[in-house]
């Protein structure tokens, strides 16, 4: 098992990648604490693991604020005597061109795709060194290096993501490595919803799918192997990079 005795923490758990990734993590060994909005899906997905002998928790909260990340953490020590790898997955669209996306909206989007990783790493760097070595899988977007209609705040978000992870590797390598994944268009709840913005969303979505390269949309399964790669020793020489994984989106 690649990832036997270690503790994760999976941020956005209760859905999507950040679900695919707990279960990922958990058939290879791992303990993991999630952490979500809902209760009824948190408590569904630590049910489902706990179900299969997996160990797992759930941690209610928003995690655009740094008590939520805190009370992640101190859950994960608590439950399993500390934490080795940091998967920051939670994520907000906030659709809108600049001028049309709000103040509000804008803080959203930043709260939940940029302050929460801030937080989560601020407060976990220090637990993953205790520990003498760990690893952070953030999982960002292309639309960190291409720009999509009335995504404004998203897009500027994931971009920063990319630069901040950057910098973590440069200031705590050796011990703390720090990579980011970037998808393509993944088949998730967010993908689902955006596509509500049109007045034919299976059509929106079939078309999202038939200009990928591959003409398919990516699975929450395909983002969970590859973090399970950047998590684990077999990719103890990366650090600091962003990977796309998108489908060709980004050679096409």
């Amino acid at each position: 098992m690649k990832l036997k005795d270690k503790v994760a923490v999976v941020t956005g758990g209760t859905s999507g990648m950040g679900k695919a990734i707990a279960k990922r993590f958990c058939s290879e060994g791992a303990s993991v604490v999630i952490s979500g909005r809902s209760r009824d899906r948190g408590n569904e997905v630590v049910g489902e693991l706990t179900a299969l002998g997996h160990r797992a928790e759930f941690v209610e909260g928003d995690v655009g604020t740094i008590e939520a990340n805190r009370l992640i953490l101190d859950t994960a020590k608590d439950a399993f005597g500390g934490v080795d790898i940091l998967v920051p997955c939670a994520g907000a669209l906030c659709l809108g061109t600049m001028t049309d996306t709000s103040p509000d909206e804008w803080k959203r989007a930043m709260d939940t795709n940029l302050n929460s990783v801030y937080f989560l790493l601020h407060l976990g760097i220090p637990e993953l060194q205790v520990r003498g070595k760990g690893s952070i899988v953030a999982i960002g977007s292309i639309a960190a290096y291409r720009a999509f209609p009335g995504h404004a705040a998203y897009c500027a978000s994931k971009g920063a993501l990319v630069s901040l992870i950057r910098q973590i590797a440069i200031d705590y390598s050796p011990n703390v490595r720090a990579n980011v994944l970037c998808p393509g268009p993944v088949d998730t709840p967010m993908l689902r919803d955006s596509a509500e913005a049109f007045p034919n969303p299976s059509k929106a979505i079939s078309n999202v799918a038939d200009r990928t390269p591959m003409k398919r949309l990516g699975t929450p399964e395909d983002i969970a192997k590859a973090a399970l790669f950047l998590a684990c020793d077999d990719s103890s020489w990366i650090d600091g990079t962003a990977i796309n994984i998108d489908g060709g989106v980004m050679v096409g």
